[in-house]
């Protein structure tokens, strides 16, 4: 994964992905706090997510966002598409990312779709399997835009030219 250092010169948007009420319950009655997941980018090609816990919800979304902000990465970007096919897992969910043609648009359900629009990705085919909680969408998303490398960054890595790279 191509980690981002500094965050100070990125425009930074924020996305709210769930909130979820937690209790507890104790010997003077119930206790309700919020945890926010929250995932920020810059809708040209750095994205990240952070989950914030407090008593509020507002101040919730405050510390995931503050969070978001420092696990940052660079994803590469190909005409508004993924230069290739992905899948990967986190913890139950499995997602699969697969380019798509100028005009398809984010075909992509809830957690997912927040990822992909902040890193920037206007054409896209995504599907999830196994688990649907937020959570672990979010982080199996990230882990397969990390996976993803252009053309380029093989042809460097290989130590070959990139027309090497396409025709094999």
């Amino acid at each position: 994964m191509n980690k981002v250092k500094t965050t100070n010169d990125l425009e930074l948007k924020d996305r709210l992905v769930a909130v979820n009420r937690v209790t507890k319950v104790t010997k003077g009655g119930r206790t309700f706090s919020f945890s926010a997941i929250v995932v920020v980018g810059n809708e040209d090609g750095i994205v990240g997510w952070g989950l914030g816990k407090a008593s509020e919800v507002t101040a919730a979304i405050a510390k995931g966002t503050e969070a978001a902000k420092k696990n940052l990465i660079k994803v590469p970007l190909l005409n508004g598409t993924i230069p290739h096919e992905q899948f990967a897992k986190f913890g139950g969910a499995q997602v699969f990312i697969k380019p798509a043609s100028h005009g398809t648009g984010v075909k992509a359900g809830g957690a997912m779709r927040a990822v992909l629009e902040s890193v920037g990705i206007t054409d896209v085919l995504a599907k999830s399997k196994g688990s649907s909680n937020p959570h672990n969408l979010v982080k199996a998303t990230i882990v397969a835009l990390g996976e993803l490398r252009d053309a380029y960054t093989v042809s460097q890595n290989r130590g070959v030219s990139i027309d090497k790279v396409f025709n094999g």
